[in-house]
């Protein structure tokens, strides 16, 4: 029953992961500084794999990943894809309130929810998030 639980919410985890990397993706695709799109591109690569590790977690708690963000983050993720703005400082800005809501969501998530091993994991990405607000608070613009 506690795997179901915690398989549940290493999924809705995964589904904010797999946000986070279709939003890098619209970032790049606007992004036409090619050192800044290579910091952009890293943070989407340490996301995809840190969405790998969750999937392999739910996998070995003996549950299902799912794929993708699932029918509402799509709309979401539509619904922001035609607000992010045109200019560096402005996509810069937008991707460090996408971290930020993300872990904020990330920890009213985890909250007495997940075993020791997975609560560790989750920690440990969170900490990488903030990695990523920090180096997206030192881009040179």
């Amino acid at each position: 029953m506690k795997n179901q639980q915690t398989v549940k919410t290493l999924n809705n985890f995964l589904k904010g992961q797999f946000m986070g990397i279709h939003a890098y993706e619209q970032y790049i695709q606007k992004i036409t500084d090619q050192e800044t799109k290579q910091k952009f591109q890293r943070i989407q690569q340490e996301l995809k794999d840190d969405a790998a590790k969750v999937a392999e977690r739910i996998q070995n708690l003996g549950g299902t990943p799912v794929h993708d963000e699932g029918l509402v983050g799509s709309i979401q993720g539509s619904i922001h894809n035609l607000m992010i703005p045109d200019q560096l400082d402005g996509i810069v800005e937008d991707a460090i309130k996408g971290e930020n809501m993300g872990i904020h969501k990330t920890e009213e998530l985890i909250h007495d929810e997940l075993d020791e091993e997975s609560l560790r994991l989750i920690k440990e990405l969170l900490n990488k998030d903030r990695e990523h607000i920090q180096m997206l608070q030192h881009l040179n613009l």
